[in-house]
């Protein structure tokens, strides 16, 4: 059974270290009982190889002063470092920035050569993307009209992310990291269609639009 004395509970895991850390108590408390149980249990720290640990401050609210002041005293033991902060508390700018990349930006219009759409978040554009035009987004690109020119969909790092027109003959399709070119692309045969990575090849892949029903679970409820 883990130890507690009052605020912190340390558990051993296969990874490493894990100190839960009480979300009721003041900051001072806190501080004061880390530095006791860093001391105190010594023997759970002994000197040798490195350990990971894991904090989980719970719904307690650090600041970046408060977490390098935790982070502080646990460096102290020379073989503990800290790989990771858990909370279930984010900032408010944190909740903006999740709340933009679920939203869905729409666009009538066509999209001519040298112009450029960039949205946080899904982007629906009904209108035509031309040659040498492009739209770029965080999230999903859904084009109810002709992909001519480049698509960059999960700009960001988002492998999940599709990219479907109504017909698909871009210069250029990107999803995350991954691209190919147009003259790359292995089209499905079907008029709509829809791209996205591959999880076994991890390659760029097109398959007809009734894929995105496989893809995008979540459309089944729209």
């Amino acid at each position: 059974m883990p130890q507690k004395l009052h605020y912190i509970t340390i558990r051993g895991t296969k990874d490493g270290l894990v100190f839960i850390l009480d979300d009721s108590c003041s900051f001072d408390e806190l501080l004061f009982e880390l530095k006791d149980k860093l001391s105190a249990d010594s023997h759970r720290f002994p000197d040798g190889s490195m350990q990971a640990v894991k904090l989980k401050t719970g719904n307690r609210y650090l600041s970046e002063a408060q977490e390098k002041q935790i982070c502080d005293l646990i460096l102290k033991k020379k073989n503990l470092i800290v790989e990771e902060i858990e909370s279930n508390v984010i900032t408010k700018v944190e909740a903006e920035r999740i709340a933009q990349q679920s939203k869905i930006t729409s666009f009538t219009q066509m999209v001519r050569s040298g112009q450029l759409i960039e949205v946080i978040g899904d982007l629906l554009l009904v209108g035509d993307v031309n040659s040498g035009a492009g739209v770029k987004a965080t999230g999903n690109i859904y084009i109810m009209g002709a992909l001519r020119g480049e698509a960059h969909a999960g700009c960001e790092g988002n492998k999940e992310a599709v990219i479907a027109a109504s017909a698909l003959s871009p210069s250029q399709l990107r999803i995350a990291d991954v691209f190919k070119e147009g003259a790359e692309i292995v089209h499905s045969g079907n008029e709509t269609e829809c791209a996205f990575i591959d999880r076994t090849s991890f390659e760029l892949k097109v398959e007809g639009i009734q894929s995105l029903h496989h893809l995008k679970r979540s459309l089944a409820a729209l």
